[in-house]
């Protein structure tokens, strides 16, 4: 195999030295024009690339990121890494991926794991253990980035949609159709959010003057989104639901499903209403309607916060605003 084309090749070859050959390749120090050029042009012909470990070394910073998903297989993970692959391109970072599989050892292993790959900075998306990152986290020394997990630390900063807003806008839009046996589907591995969204729920019936069936609030113990969505029906539907709002598209797919195996017409019988707007809801029957994460956005700014910190720029907390959309899911109660 060919060996790799160092800085004292080029310096031998052109009859230089090798500072000479550094300050040309970064284009800074005094030399004649002439002798740049030769230098720049022997680089590209023996094939020369900068070798990133040393001139992290020197730099003191990797210019790689890391980022820590419960699965790629998720449709509004893709969403939030299209949005800080953007940003880190144009800033000239590198991306390094991690999957928690939604199991909280495992997150916290893979970002140890991006630790010891002296990566500048972690993104973390639906984390699990984001509420320990401040005790476990701090000899990191990086500044670690949650992605829809308000938590307030030395190290750690937060990106969100106003899930709590978004959800009462959900169950208020329920609530106009005269529904009042309205349900709500959580998650079992995604406890902060979850909490978020079923307080908005229980706002918004609040708010109607109504009283919160327990018996309408279930978590079923799945580690799927669409099984939790099918378990969920069966579990309901014995306490008479007219709608239900849940925790998120693949869980409210899931109940659809279930909905077609049971012979409940959706929205005649069911209206239903999930929370994220994957591409998937406008194409499954009937088109879902769903509260709206602004992802690619929440992505970009989860990156540039990022490199904000690594500024050391003074950094709050952002959330953005989420956006109801109303499709065919939902009906009126007859």
């Amino acid at each position: 195999m060919k060996s790799r084309v160092s800085i004292k090749d080029i310096a031998e070859m052109a009859g230089v030295s090798h500072s000479t050959v550094s300050r040309a390749l970064q284009g800074t120090g005094r030399m004649s024009e002439e002798t740049r050029a030769r230098i720049l042009a022997l680089a590209d012909e023996l094939g020369y690339t900068p070798d990133a470990l040393a001139q992290s070394l020197v730099r003191g910073r990797t210019r790689t990121v890391g980022v820590v998903v419960t699965t790629i297989a998720d449709p509004f993970v893709a969403g939030i890494i299209d949005g800080i692959e953007e940003v880190a391109g144009k800033a000239g970072y590198t991306v390094l991926l991690g999957a928690s599989h939604m199991d909280p050892a495992r997150e916290m292993s893979v970002v140890e794991n991006l630790r010891q790959r002296r990566v500048d900075a972690v993104i973390v998306t639906a984390s699990r253990v984001g509420s320990y990152y401040s005790e476990h986290l701090r000899r990191f020394g990086v500044p670690i980035v949650l992605v829809n997990n308000m938590v307030e630390s030395e190290y750690l900063y937060a990106i969100s949609c106003d899930q709590v807003e978004g959800a009462r806008q959900a169950t208020a839009h329920l609530l106009s159709l005269g529904h009042r046996r309205i349900a709500y589907v959580g998650s079992s591995f995604r406890e902060h959010s979850s909490k978020q969204r079923r307080r908005g729920y229980e706002m918004a019936l609040e708010e109607a003057g109504i009283t919160t069936d327990p018996n309408l609030v279930v978590i079923p113990q799945e580690n799927r989104d669409v099984t939790v969505g099918r378990r969920a029906l069966e579990m309901l539907w014995p306490h008479n639901p007219t709608a239900i709002f849940a925790y998120n598209d693949l869980t409210a797919i899931g109940i659809m499903m279930a909905a077609r195996d049971m012979g409940i017409r959706i929205p005649q019988d069911l209206s239903l209403v999930g929370f994220d707007n994957i591409e998937a809801t406008e194409f499954v029957t009937p088109p879902l309607t769903t509260v709206h994460q602004p992802r690619e956005a929440m992505g970009r700014a989860a990156m540039n916060m990022a490199l904000d910190l690594l500024k050391e720029k003074t950094i709050k907390n952002r959330m953005l605003a989420c956006k109801f959309i109303v499709r065919s899911s939902t009906s009126p109660l007859i």
